[in-house]
């Protein structure tokens, strides 16, 4: 059986809050059972009681558990850059931006979201995988979340190269079928191979339209941009259905017009969130394997992000974080800012 490695238990948040205490790794043998609605869930600690760099580093100081038996939603991370065709280092994200999340607190003032009182949240740790054989990594990544799905978790995860979301699809669309995408990038990841290999960052979703993880007529790529070896790179994916926004087409501009279409273009039937940070504009986020100039803004993320609200959101990722490219974390900050966003658009979190 495969096991996801939990880091470590994160700290209570201090007096007079009701949190469950970590399972996991600080509770050997214990299991969680679904979480009554009236019982006191996780929450982040605050830092009124608890100061920010105490305690083990996980997802914005969450509790840590090794099953997602009992969670709502979770966060996993998944190390891997042996997919990555320039700059590696993104089996660093998941740690980094866990570093970074501490600078997180419990509800969204902006959308009214109350995620941590409305879902039982912990971080399951990463997957165990095989840095050495990305066959074997994809392997493992796929039993991994096919486990959390059957559970009835929803996984945000922190990539991790863009490879990683193939397999994540496979487990997805054991339970649900052919999911709808909402793919934010600078490229479409849809490249049939390289080097003759057919499995790297570049191809996720070339894969997934193989194996009919997609539901074609629902995918959605914003943020599209950069050189390219011809002239019509997206034909691809516009004979498969895609809708392709490119990044001119968002540049100056609100994207909630363009999410409100969305919306009515994945209905209610099961839909995932595929985020690269390279869509995001390298003056603002750089530490990323991949950067193309003049794509999106933070602001621009948001409204995509926020535009998801009421749909059938089964699962997220964010991924290609490159610390070593950015020092200073802001790329990391981003990236653990938009999962919360992502959490805070899951579909059972109640708005205020």
């Amino acid at each position: 059986m495969l096991r996801l490695l939990a880091s470590g238990c994160a700290r209570g948040p201090g007096p007079g809050v009701g949190v469950r205490p970590a399972a996991g790794l600080c509770h050997p043998g214990r299991r969680q059972s679904r979480q009554a609605s009236d019982a006191p869930r996780n929450q982040p600690p605050s830092p009124e009681f608890v100061a920010r760099p105490v305690g083990v580093c996980s997802m914005m100081r969450l509790p840590v558990q090794t099953s997602p038996e009992g969670l709502d939603a979770a966060f996993i991370g998944v190390p891997l850059d042996t997919g990555t065709s320039n700059r590696p280092g993104a089996r660093f994200g998941p740690r980094r931006i866990r570093e970074e999340s501490v600078m997180l607190r419990t509800v969204n003032p902006s959308t009214g979201a109350l995620p941590f009182q409305s879902l039982m949240v912990a971080d399951l740790g990463d997957v165990n995988v095989n840095l050495y054989n990305l066959q074997d990594s994809c392997r493992r990544i796929q039993e991994a979340y096919e486990k959390i799905v059957a559970a009835g978790c929803i996984p945000l995860t922190l990539g991790g190269d863009h490879t990683i979301t193939y397999p994540i699809l496979q487990a997805m669309a054991k339970k649900h079928g052919p999911v709808g995408l909402l793919h934010v990038d600078a490229h479409t990841d849809t490249i049939d191979k390289a080097l003759g290999e057919k499995l790297y960052h570049g191809a996720p979703f070339r894969r997934c339209v193989d194996e009919g993880l997609l539901d074609c007529k629902r995918v959605v790529q914003i943020g599209i941009r950069g050189s390219s070896t011809t002239l019509d790179p997206y034909r691809y994916n516009r004979s498969q259905g895609f809708r392709v926004v490119l990044a001119e087409d968002c540049w100056m501009k609100s994207l909630v017009p363009l999410m409100g279409e969305v919306r009515q273009q994945m209905g209610g039937k099961p839909i995932y969130i595929s985020f690269d940070i390279d869509a995001l504009d390298p003056a603002y986020a750089p530490g990323t394997g991949t950067p193309e100039i003049a794509g999106l803004t933070p602001s621009q993320a948001l409204e995509i992000i926020r535009g998801c609200q009421g749909l059938n959101v089964v699962g997220c990722d964010l991924v290609e974080v490159s610390p070593p490219y950015d020092l200073s974390g802001n790329t990391a900050l981003l990236a653990a800012n938009l999962l919360f966003e992502m959490l805070c658009a899951l579909p059972k979190v109640t708005t205020v």
